[in-house]
């Protein structure tokens, strides 16, 4: 049987036994999806609360959803964060919209040293809401319960702070002695992975990431795109969890 769509609405709004999907939610639940009563929808805060939903009418104020039940979806663990080197392009968009139906749950767009793209001013914050409003819409196609964290951007020296709180790190080199598919991973806590730009990590930044605990690793003998790599490792490391 075919998964009810997801919608998003504000956390207070799914204390209500009727919620009313307004604005761009509801023309897209109306007009696109072309919800008719009496059809299953879930509607979601995007931070792991659910309510399941009935559709009950149309109103003026947009699409009437009867909740039926609520849940709660537990914060995933391990949790799995990527920091993103800023492709050129709509290729970071295109990275955010895989890694989020993969299952990554921060991504950390990281301004290194040989990222063509440069976010500055307007453009980074045009940039920015791109990739945030990708995450979002990724997360309703893939049903996702929590919607991934889009930070603000990083530097090296941002990146290796986040290195140093995680319960396992792991900067993607080609050509490192390790392969990601045979690493010793924690079972819980923050694994973090670190994707370079097309042009690759600088020596100072590869020995910056590794003083602050990164483990080299390669995802086997072929050079991956920077928007493939991350939900490549993604998809590596979250298959050797229990999350899948």
């Amino acid at each position: 049987m075919p998964q009810p769509p997801v919608f998003l609405a504000g956390r207070a709004e799914l204390g209500h036994d009727l919620i009313v999907l307004s604005g761009a939610e509801g023309r897209h639940a109306a007009a696109v999806r072309r919800m008719r009563p009496g059809e299953r929808a879930d509607v979601s805060d995007g931070a792991g609360l659910v309510a399941e939903c009935v559709v009950a009418g149309h109103s003026g104020q947009g699409l009437e959803l009867a909740v039926l039940a609520r849940r709660a979806v537990p914060r995933p663990d391990p949790s799995i964060t990527v920091v993103q080197a800023i492709p050129k392009g709509e290729r970071g968009e295109l990275a955010v919209e895989e890694m989020t139906e993969v299952g990554v749950d921060r991504i950390v767009p990281w301004a290194a040293a040989r990222s063509v793209a440069i976010w500055r001013a307007e453009r980074g914050a045009r940039s920015l809401a791109r990739w945030r409003a990708t995450a979002r819409e990724a997360a309703k196609q893939s049903r996702r319960a929590w919607i991934p964290e889009v930070t603000e951007p990083m530097s090296a020296t941002d990146a290796a702070a986040v290195i140093t709180s995680a319960a396992c790190a792991i900067v993607l080199e080609p050509g490192a002695p390790q392969s990601l598919g045979y690493l010793s991973l924690p079972e819980s806590g923050d694994l973090v992975v670190i994707v370079g730009p097309e042009g690759g990590i600088t020596d100072e930044e590869s020995a910056a990431f590794r003083t602050a605990g990164a483990i080299p690793a390669s995802l086997g003998p072929t050079v991956q795109r920077t928007s493939t790599a991350g939900p490549v490792a993604a998809a590596v490391l979250l298959s050797r969890s229990a999350r899948w």
